[in-house]
């Protein structure tokens, strides 16, 4: 038995902060129906069409779901979500500020008449203070909280190269959402989660923050090196391929003078002898081991890094991820179908290879729409007067 079979999640959600939380319910045996507008549906289904004609972003977070159109203006349909409400455990929303609760869906609205309904809100900002109402993208996120302020090059800032203010606030709703369901176990009654995605990346944003405490000076942008650890990030050897390699204390800074650069006396070099000064004097420290890695290839460079148990990575790219010989050794690659066929598909973190994991379909659009409305004892005719109404 899967830890959450016997939750009911409906969620009214789009794009993919709240989707990645339900995906995630869905990987552990919630059943999450997925409320989706009629003709359209997520918009994140037209974000590409790299998966053999579906969205990258759709098929990674929106497996083991099922979709029911419903177009929510309309009494007839809003019915159809009553009825739906009634059985849920969980409501997920992250609809434009303000709708939700517009079409009667706050929890203040629902709880008396569902008691242990369970509300989850994402938004960009939260439901209160002056940012209330104003919309918020990922990108937008990234540049509020800080991030784009402390992460590219010096002569310019860069996005993260993935949704990461997204999958923050969808992690938060996750962790949030489990907490409440243990909550209610005790107490037989739901709770509102309100998750911001500002509040989410500011939390992630706390190393940075602590770090210019009390008006210091903040973490400098320095590309794909650590801003203020070092010798940490990407050196490149000899056959122009390259290294991250990342030390951590003095030990290994000695370790890596001696085996590594095979200098030992840099070591106790005055300009070197703590991180604090290494930091100050990287333009001169990166010299020195670019020197020292021209004379060798990546394979020995990467031979004394792992001899000298220094931290160490390939600079991978998407091919590379793919075909990661660790990903393949731990059997975390796995399969799902789609309206497109069978596509790969990694197994959720923390899940063991030989464990029971849900890794259901990618559902096309409406695909379960008769399916739940049949449950909901609505007959064939029924169904066809709310399709020719366009409610569905």
């Amino acid at each position: 038995m899967l830890p959450l079979q016997d939750i009911t999640v409906i969620t009214l959600e789009q794009a993919i902060a709240a989707p990645f939380c339900t995906r995630h319910l869905a990987d552990l045996g919630a059943r999450v129906i997925k409320i989706e507008r009629p003709g359209s549906g997520d918009f994140a289904r037209g974000y590409d069409e790299r998966v053999r004609g579906l969205a990258s972003h759709f098929v990674w977070v929106n497996r083991s779901k099922e979709s029911l159109t419903l177009d929510i203006k309309q009494p007839e349909a809003a019915a159809v979500l009553e009825q739906l409400l009634g059985q849920a455990d969980v409501l997920v929303q992250n609809l434009a500020p303000g709708a939700a609760a517009r079409r009667g869906l706050s929890f203040e609205a629902l709880h008396e008449r569902f008691p242990g309904l369970i509300v989850c809100d994402i938004s960009g900002y939260g439901d209160s203070g002056p940012y209330r109402d104003k919309k918020a993208y990922d990108l937008l996120i990234q540049s509020e909280s800080g991030f784009l302020s402390v992460t590219g090059t010096e002569d310019e800032p860069a996005k993260a190269g993935c949704s990461i203010a997204d999958i923050a606030a969808g992690v938060y709703a996750y962790s949030n959402i489990l907490a409440a369901l243990l909550e209610r176990g005790r107490t037989g009654k739901g709770r509102r989660i309100d998750v911001s995605m500002l509040e989410s990346m500011a939390e992630w944003m706390s190393y940075p923050l602590y770090y210019s405490f009390d008006g210091a000076t903040p973490p400098a942008r320095s590309g794909a090196a650590h801003a203020t650890i070092y010798p940490y990030g990407p050196f490149t050897a000899g056959d122009g391929k390259a290294v991250l390699l990342g030390l951590q204390n003095e030990r290994e800074w000695r370790v890596f003078c001696e085996q590594v650069l095979q200098q030992p006396e840099l070591a106790d070099d005055a300009r070197f002898v703590s991180n604090s000064r290494r930091s100050a004097a990287r333009a001169e420290l990166r010299a020195i081991i670019l020197n020292a890695f021209a004379q060798l290839t990546i394979d020995a460079v990467v031979e004394r890094l792992d001899a000298a148990k220094i931290a160490n990575a390939q600079l991978n790219d998407m091919a590379d991820l793919w075909r990661h010989p660790q990903l393949q050794a731990r059997d975390r690659w796995t399969e799902v179908d789609s309206g497109a066929g069978m596509l790969p598909a990694l197994l959720p973190p923390g899940v063991a290879a030989d464990a029971e994991v849900r890794m259901d379909a990618v559902p096309e659009l409406g695909q379960h729409s008769e399916a739940i409305l049949a449950e909901l004892g609505y007959g064939a005719d029924a169904i066809a007067a709310l399709r020719s109404q366009n409610a569905i």
